[in-house]
C-alpha cells in the first residue's frame, strides 16, 4: 500500500472539467474501459426483475435469469436501435419485472436469455438474420459486495482483477448484507469529477463543516491502491476502534460523544445509526465522571453492539489493526465511494448528465443492518438539495462555485493536497492513462 505521499505537487488541468470535448472522449475512452456499479443485487431478487443503468449515451439493462443466475444486455433492438426499456420521467433509471423484452416499434422479442424469440414476418429477411444478428449484445456481468457491476468492454479485466485490494479491505465489513436505509439522487450544475472530489478527502472538513471542529480535529490521511485509493481520519492513541473514524469529541467524552451522535443524527443523517445514538445518550448515566475516552469509546461500541445483537442484527467483527488500514472510506476508480463502518455506511456516485461537461448525476445511499425482514422498502428519490441533510448542504454548496470558477482565466488549474487530498491527484493520474493524455504535471521546481 502506499503511504499517501506524493514526491511532488501536482496540477490537474481545468480542461478535465469543463471541456465538451474531454467529456465526449471520455465516453469511449473511459465508460467503456471500466467496470460500473450499476444497483444492488437485492433490487432483483427474482427472476426477470430488472434494472437500468444510463452512462452518457449508453443504457444496459440487468436482469436476474435464475436464483444464481445475472445477465446484462445493451438496451437497444438489433433491429432499428430502439431502446427497448424507457426511462420514466423524473426518474434515475427503469425497473420492472418482464418474461421477455420486446421492442415497441415493430415488436421483435427476446428472453431472459437475450436471445430472439419473435420476428414479425421473419421470412422476408430470408436468412439472413443468422448467427446471432437477431439477438440482444451482451455486456459483462458480475457481483461483488452485493452490488451489480457491469463492464461495456468485452475484452476487458475480470471484475477480480480491477478491484484488487477493495473485496479484502472491505469483505470483512460484509457489505452485501446491508440494506437501505435511504436512497436519493440529484442533477448537479458541475462535472462528475467535482461532484466524486467534493467527498472523498478530508481536508476540506474544517472549513466546508465548522460545526465538527467542536468535536476535535478532523485531520485525515490518503492512500493509493493502483486504480482505487482509500482516506482515514488520524485517530487518538490507544483507540485502535476509533482509527476508521473520529466518534468521540473534547472534554468529558461521555458527553461530547453523545452530542456528536446526536448532531450527525440530525444533520447528517448517516454514518452512525438509532443505536449508537441511543446507546452515546445514555454514557453519561452509565459511566462515572471521569472515565478515559478510550473506555468511554470501547463502552459505547461494545453496548451497542450488544443491544443490536439483542434485537437480531450481528455486526461483524474486525480486528482493530484492518479498521486503521481500512479507513473510512474507498474510493473504487472512477466513479464510486464506500464510506464503511461494521455496522452501516455511506455510498455516493456520480455520472455525466448527457453530453454536458457542467452537469452530473450525483447520487447517495445509506445501508445499514437490520433484523432478518426488517429492513424498508426504499427506492431512488429525486430530491431538491434544499431537501438534503444539511452537512450535505454545505458539500453541494461548493460544486457549482467550483465548476464556474475553474472557467475563469485566472485558474491555473487543482493544486491537490498532497497528503490529504491524494485521492484527487490518483484519480486524475489514472483517467490520463484511460484518455490518453498526459499525467498531472508535477509543480515546485521552481520554488
Amino acid at each position: 500500500m502506499s503511504n499517501g505521499y506524493l514526491e511532488r505537487a501536482v496540477e490537474v488541468p481545468a480542461e478535465a472539467y469543463i471541456s465538451s470535448d474531454y467529456a465526449r472522449a471520455e465516453q469511449d475512452r473511459l465508460w467503456r474501459k471500466v467496470w460500473l456499479q450499476a444497483g444492488r443485487t437485492e433490487d432483483i431478487p427474482e427472476i426477470g426483475d430488472f434494472v437500468t443503468y444510463e452512462i452518457g449515451v449508453d443504457s444496459v439493462i440487468v436482469v436476474r435469469t435464475g436464483a444464481d443466475s445475472i445477465e446484462a444486455y445493451h438496451n437497444v433492438c438489433p433491429h432499428r436501435g430502439r431502446r427497448l426499456i424507457d426511462t420514466p420521467p423524473g426518474k434515475r433509471n427503469a425497473t420492472g419485472t418482464r418474461s421477455q423484452f420486446a421492442c415497441g416499434y415493430h415488436g421483435w422479442s427476446f428472453g431472459l436469455d437475450g436471445t430472439n424469440t419473435r420476428i414479425p414476418e421473419e421470412d422476408d429477411w430470408q436468412g439472413a438474420l443468422c448467427q446471432g444478428r437477431a439477438d440482444l449484445s451482451r455486456v459483462r456481468v458480475d457481483t461483488w459486495g452485493g452490488w451489480l457491476w457491469i463492464s461495456l468492454d468485452p475484452a476487458g479485466e475480470s471484475l477480480a482483477e480491477y478491484l484488487g485490494v477493495i473485496p479484502e479491505m472491505l469483505g470483512p465489513y460484509e457489505p452485501q448484507n446491508m440494506r437501505a436505509r435511504w436512497r436519493k439522487w440529484i442533477v448537479f450544475d458541475c462535472n462528475w469529477k467535482v461532484a466524486m472530489e467534493a467527498f472523498c478527502e478530508t481536508y476540506h472538513v474544517a472549513t466546508t463543516h465548522p460545526e465538527f471542529n467542536a468535536f476535535g480535529q478532523f485531520r485525515g490521511w490518503a492512500h493509493t491502491h493502483g486504480l482505487h485509493t482509500n482516506i482515514g481520519y488520524e485517530a487518538p492513541k490507544n483507540m485502535q476502534e476509533d482509527m476508521g473514524k473520529l466518534r468521540v469529541g473534547i472534554g468529558d467524552a461521555r458527553l461530547s460523544t453523545a452530542e456528536m451522535q446526536n448532531f450527525t443524527w440530525a444533520n447528517a443523517n448517516t454514518n452512525t445509526t438509532e443505536t449508537m445514538v441511543r446507546v452515546a445518550n445514555r454514557l453519561a448515566d452509565e459511566l462515572p465522571e471521569g472515565t478515559p475516552p478510550a473506555e468511554v469509546s470501547a463502552y459505547w461500541i461494545q453496548t451497542s453492539r450488544n443491544e443490536d445483537a439483542e434485537r437480531g442484527v450481528v455486526w461483524p467483527t474486525v480486528d482493530p489493526s484492518h479498521t486503521a488500514r481500512a479507513g473510512t472510506a474507498w474510493q473504487i476508480f472512477p466513479n464510486f465511494q464506500i464510506g464503511h463502518a461494521v455496522n452501516n455506511m455511506l455510498c455516493y456516485s456520480a455520472r455525466p448528465h448527457g453530453g454536458d461537461p457542467d452537469k452530473c448525476i450525483f447520487e447517495a445511499a445509506v445501508y445499514e443492518l437490520y433484523p432478518e425482514g426488517g429492513a424498508p422498502e426504499t427506492e431512488w428519490e429525486y430530491t431538491e438539495a434544499a431537501d438534503w441533510p444539511p452537512v450535505l448542504q454545505q458539500d453541494f454548496d461548493n460544486m457549482a462555485a467550483v465548476q464556474q470558477g475553474m472557467k475563469s482565466a485566472g485558474f491555473r488549474g487543482a493544486q491537490p493536497n498532497p497528503y490529504m487530498e491524494r485521492t484527487v491527484a490518483s484519480l486524475h493520474t489514472n483517467l490520463a492513462k484511460y484518455m490518453g493524455t498526459g499525467k498531472p504535471k508535477e509543480i515546485g521546481e521552481e520554488c
